[in-house]
């Protein structure tokens, strides 16, 4: 089955791995920390960091690329060469994520939404999100399987949702996270919060809106549209340190998940991910 290790989720910096438990391999998403930061946190979680088999980008912002240089350079001295995924308009703006790649001899994989890579043992679908950078994704990650019999095809077995960085949920972004077991979520900042803070008025603009990221009530609505049977767990994604709190995000999503699945309620782990501290969802 699959795992989520969020290393760190924030504003300062993300980092998570998605790993396939049955081999121990996994692939990066994002690396907007440092080398430091990504070691002790992979060990913190039990990840073996030789396991790592790709990097995958969401977008070009520095918390989620500006950590990559250091942390391959690590990788590399310890004799792990991860391949590096990202779209062709990513690459184009992001000089960290090009230096990066130079840095350890490597070239960037050129992906767009709709394609399907295959790292790690799981397939990886790209979706779009709406955020104002070059361009930016979220993924589907499924565990894939082959059967005894050569001919048959690959099923998918488990299946994981990941999206930040949107301020709101795409079409392809709804198909894409349906009927997933592990969903990481966005859920950036409580509206009130974030309008009476310190943030100058353009910023917060940005912030609620539609390029912007999504507050807790509208990862809440969302949850309520992407609740089936067979979620198991929602964690909380880059939750602001100055426009939120790490219980607000999990008081408002659990309670829209029982208001409107109140079956499920019972069956369904909410949790929120740290801007310093790693978690682990399976």
């Amino acid at each position: 089955m699959l795992k989520l290790h969020v290393l760190a989720s924030g504003s300062r910096g993300n980092a998570a791995v998605v790993v396939n438990d049955r081999t121990g391999e996994g692939v990066l998403v994002d690396c907007g920390i440092c080398k430091r930061a990504f070691f002790e946190a992979a060990e913190a979680v039990g990840f073996d960091v030789a396991g790592l088999r790709a990097v995958v980008v969401t977008h070009d912002h520095g918390d989620h690329v500006k950590g990559l240089g250091v942390v391959l350079r690590g990788l590399a001295k310890a004799g792990v060469r991860p391949a590096v995924y990202a779209s062709e308009a990513v690459l184009a703006a992001s000089a960290p994520l090009r230096d990066a790649v130079a840095s350890v001899g490597a070239c960037c994989q050129v992906f767009e939404a709709g394609d399907r890579l295959e790292l790690a043992g799981m397939t990886l679908r790209p979706f779009p999100t709406s955020h104002d950078a070059a361009a930016s994704f979220g993924f589907r990650f499924e565990e894939t399987e082959v059967s005894d019999e050569a001919s048959a095809p690959i099923r998918g077995c488990d299946a994981l949702g990941y999206m930040t960085d949107t301020g709101i949920v795409t079409e392809e972004a709804w198909e894409a996270l349906a009927g997933v077991r592990l969903l990481a979520l966005e859920s950036n900042h409580d509206a009130r919060m974030l309008a009476t803070g310190p943030y100058p008025y353009p910023v917060k603009q940005r912030i609620a809106s539609n390029r912007g990221h999504l507050s807790n009530e509208q990862a809440a609505e969302a949850l309520v549209r992407l609740v089936h049977e067979g979620l198991e767990q929602v964690v909380a994604m880059h939750v602001s340190q100055e426009n939120n709190t790490y219980r607000l995000p999990r008081e408002t999503l659990a309670a829209a998940l029982g208001a409107a699945a109140p079956e499920l309620s019972d069956r369904v782990r909410v949790s929120v991910a740290f801007q310093d501290r790693p978690i682990t969802i399976a």
